[in-house]
């Protein structure tokens, strides 16, 4: 299941409102992100009305800061799949504009909460603020929602008993560090990139290592280097893979890239969206004296992945 993707709140028909919501961006929606989620879902059952979550495209700090580095854990469609199997079924993927950025914390309550989208609860984070220069706090949602006639709820901070943060930018640090387990842990879920397939310089194929390049876009750049993978193509098909994310020191790349082999695959996947976990970083990215050390290396990298995959469970 997949959650329905909402974009514009204007003009909603009633059959698409009265949702009780968790409120906030969401990226990756990770174990902390979920627990928000599941109080949204109890008011939801108690309520019998339908689960959504209210979050925005762009995410805020991209508004507020379109030249910052890419940040993004997620795609919409990531997210929605992500949300969906926790059983929310309306991801209400507001644009985040300049007239979003300019509503009061009392504005976003009324006009977009009550008023738009006729919400009948909203579950927020303990460290959840809304409305313009971020004055809005869980204790005002509380307060807007007893006169705008729907209920609050407010998620404690969740300790994790091994010590992990449970946050979108602790994510961020464990990727950027190559630290894959520790992203995991913090997900619930292998981080995974999602995007097309496109044409590269097919230098794969010329030492039989055909590989599928997929850009990286919004996503935030994890420790370049090598890695154990696991893919799921559009059929819905699962193969494990070793895969290069970087810039390639002998072929500079312009932008970085996702180059993933595919074991045991034979087929052209051009065009098509295939979305790859990074399940272990293997090693760093390397310059090599020719193609026969390259290709030495490439093997040797192909049977650390699948050593390390024979011990991960299949994707879920």
């Amino acid at each position: 299941m997949t959650a329905e993707i909402i974009r514009d709140r204007r003009g909603l028909p009633d059959a698409l409102k009265g949702a009780a919501v968790a409120v906030g961006a969401f990226d990756g929606v990770h174990r902390g992100h979920q627990a928000v989620i599941a109080d949204a879902a109890r008011a939801a059952r108690a309520l019998k009305a339908p689960l959504g979550v209210v979050s925005f495209d762009p995410h805020p700090r991209r508004f507020f800061q379109p030249d910052a580095a890419p940040f993004g854990l997620m795609t919409p469609d990531q997210m929605a799949q992500a949300l969906g199997e926790l059983g929310v079924e309306r991801l209400y993927l507001l644009t985040f504009d300049a007239e979003m950025a300019g509503m009061s914390d009392r504005d976003f309550a009324e006009r977009v909460l009550a008023q738009a989208l006729g919400i009948r609860h909203a579950a927020v984070g303990f460290d959840f603020t809304f409305g313009k220069g971020r004055t809005g706090s869980p204790e005002a949602l509380r307060t807007y929602g007893v006169e705008l006639d729907f209920t609050v709820s407010v998620t404690d901070r969740i300790d994790d008993p091994d010590g992990l943060k449970l946050s979108s930018s602790a994510v961020r640090e464990a990727l950027k560090a190559g630290d894959m387990a520790r992203a995991a842990a913090i997900l619930g879920r292998p981080f995974a990139i999602a995007g097309q397939v496109v044409h590269g310089d097919k230098r794969g194929r010329t030492i039989g290592v055909p590989t599928a390049n997929v850009p990286l876009g919004g996503y935030m750049r994890p420790a370049f280097g090598v890695y154990a993978t696991r893919t799921r193509l559009a059929d819905g098909r699962v193969f494990d893979g070793v895969a290069n994310l970087g810039v390639r020191p002998m072929w500079k790349t312009p932008e970085p890239m996702l180059e993933v082999w595919l074991f045991g695959f034979d087929g052209d996947l051009y065009g098509q969206v295939a979305e790859t976990q990074l399940i272990a970083w293997l090693r760093p990215e390397m310059t090599f004296d020719g193609l026969e050390p390259l290709k030495a290396q490439i093997d040797a990298d192909a049977e650390a992945a699948r050593a390390v995959l024979a011990s991960i469970p299949a994707w879920r």
